[in-house]
């Protein structure tokens, strides 16, 4: 099964997507603070992108329902934490930034299942 593979191939080729938009297009349309959330978001982005490529080739070695829920996780973490950030900076929807911190929760449940359940089989 090879459907992590291509969300986190899709993910990482729209974090490169984004991360064009940020540094050809952001640069001088917000203030440093808000550009710095914005390339970081690319960063995570990118980080949990791979993290999903890297979880797609472990079904090759583990069973699928070892990896489905950790990957689940991630993918929503990506969507709740990146979409709340680029989103907040291209409003200034100050309010999104309430909604950053679940992201980040759904990417640590997302590692440690991974871990767990890796440890448990």
């Amino acid at each position: 099964m090879t459907t992590w593979i291509i969300v986190g191939a899709f993910l990482s080729a729209l974090a490169v997507a984004v991360g064009a938009f940020d540094a050809h297009g952001l640069k001088t349309k917000v203030n440093p603070e808000d550009l710095a959330l914005f390339e970081m978001g690319v960063r995570y982005q990118m980080y949990h992108a791979l993290g999903l490529v890297l979880i797609g080739i472990t079904v090759f070695h583990f069973p699928e329902n070892v990896i489905n829920s950790p990957a689940i996780l991630l993918t929503a973490g990506i969507i709740t934490f990146l979409a709340s950030l680029y989103i907040l900076v291209l409003t200034n929807a100050r309010w999104l930034g309430a909604i950053t911190p679940i992201g980040g929760l759904l990417f640590l449940a997302g590692w440690f299942l991974l871990a767990f359940n890796l440890y448990k089989s």
